[in-house]
């Protein structure tokens, strides 16, 4: 069975049917620890992808990744399944990728007039980056935004309420960090050119 990298749309295929998640679900609610490790082995990949896009440190994600399956594990009775597992999920990575950010006094809150004077892409006489390096240059706040609203699909209120900043400022956010990817991708194009 195939493990989930965290790609969305790669979810929907590798997680089990309904019917046998929602058993998984319901026996781990009431403690079955076997259970909870069926859902573990199925969502841990998403949850990881998740977390590395959020953080774009891989050491970061894994403790994210860990913290937010602890959570779950113990927040779980209380799920009333009104969202999907994954979504519950996510939105557990997300709490858990924001409170190590402020264990690790690396959240950096980024002002409007932050984001307008941030500094340039690195010069033309630096290698290349990929767009998983280029998402995880970015600030905090646009990085979060832009895996939240631009990759996973979740909405600019979901995206604010889950990151506790205004709907306005996810979306100067996601505006500000597709432009900063767009300039990466234009240096290289330009930096392969002949």
């Amino acid at each position: 069975m195939a493990v989930n990298d965290g790609n969305p749309q790669r979810e929907d295929r590798d997680t089990p049917p309904d019917g046998l998640e929602r058993l998984w679900i319901d026996r781990a609610r009431t403690g079955d620890r076997t259970a909870f490790e069926h859902l573990y082995r199925h969502r841990v990949g998403a949850v990881y992808g998740l977390c590395l896009r959020l953080t774009g440190r891989p050491d970061q994600a894994d403790d994210a990744t860990q913290e937010a399956f602890i959570a779950a594990w113990r927040a779980l009775p209380g799920f009333e399944g009104r969202s999907a597992l994954g979504t519950w999920l996510h939105r557990i990575a997300v709490n858990s990728v924001l409170q190590h950010g402020r264990y690790r006094s690396r959240r950096v809150a980024v002002s409007a007039s932050a984001i307008e004077n941030a500094p340039d892409i690195p010069s033309e006489h630096e290698p290349p980056l990929d767009l998983e390096a280029a998402i995880a240059s970015l600030p905090d706040g646009a990085r979060h935004v832009l895996v939240l609203v631009g990759l996973y699909g979740y909405t600019h209120g979901e995206a604010a309420q889950w990151l506790g900043i205004a709907e306005g400022t996810s979306k100067a956010h996601l505006h500000w960090a597709r432009q900063r990817l767009l300039m990466f991708i234009e240096r290289s194009r330009c930096d392969d050119l002949p």
